[in-house]
């Protein structure tokens, strides 16, 4: 891997890990476009996980400071479904993400759920138990490759009535166990392989928290604008173009 490599994935990742669109897809696409692209084990993409989650950290250093006791219990009770599909189905899941086709389908897929947020009714300003379950059950869903996790727990969240920027506030918080969870379950299994490519893996996960922190922004901003569905009509036909014409 080189360094121009190493900052277009980078870059991916960092616009489309909070972004509904879907990271997993995205990076499973470009690595495929990408002319004689290799990687030994998942250690590239562990690290750019773990730069994205920064981002969240640096972004939300504020809220962070000031999270309550019941904030946590409820981010706890949220990570509980990712963690049990990510140990049970872990296999199943690695498999999904050499298929680019299914990456395709059901990003669409999870381009359809976007198109409905714009539109939900919210009224209500805490997220309460349920919430922090049905946001976790989602979260869980999205690491099928292709079901963008922030764009599958938004909806939830707005579906059961929860403000469009507090929900997104608690997706991006939910993620720090999320990933930081994966990212060691990953290394754990298939070690720290870096190939001599050490600077470059490096290189390309502070592009990815470079842009990830500006990305978080974006969203919020379209929550508010009420510009969300326009993410819907990407992922819908971008993932109907990868599945059916990208070989």
């Amino acid at each position: 891997m080189n360094y121009l490599t190493a900052a277009i994935l980078g870059v991916v990742q960092g616009i489309t890990e909070f972004l509904p669109i879907s990271s997993s897809a995205h990076l499973v696409f470009v690595q495929h476009l990408l002319p004689g692209f290799t990687q030994t084990g998942v250690f590239f993409d562990v690290m750019l996980h773990v730069a994205t989650t920064v981002a969240v950290l640096i972004y939300f250093r504020k809220t962070l400071l000031l999270i309550t006791p019941r904030q946590l219990l409820l981010l706890a009770i949220g990570s509980i479904p990712a963690a049990i599909a990510g140990v049970v189905f872990r296999e199943e899941f690695e498999l999904l993400f050499s298929s680019v086709f299914w990456a395709g389908i059901t990003l669409a897929m999870s381009g359809v759920l976007n198109l409905f947020v714009d539109r939900a009714k919210t009224d209500r300003t805490k997220v309460g138990v349920l919430d922090a379950i049905c946001i976790g059950i989602a979260q869980a869903v999205a690491i099928i490759p292709g079901i963008s996790r922030s764009g599958a727990t938004i909806f939830i969240g707005t579906f059961l009535g929860v403000e469009r920027k507090k929900v997104a506030e608690f997706t991006f918080l939910l993620s720090i166990p999320a990933i930081l969870g994966a990212s060691v379950v990953q290394v754990l299994s298939h070690g720290f392989a870096t190939n001599g490519a050490t600077l470059e893996y490096l290189f390309g996960a502070v592009v990815a928290g470079v842009t990830a922190y500006f990305s978080i922004g974006f969203l919020l901003s379209t929550l508010t604008s009420k510009r969300y569905s326009y993410f819907g009509y990407y992922a819908i036909v971008v993932g109907l173009l990868t599945a059916f014409f990208l070989k």
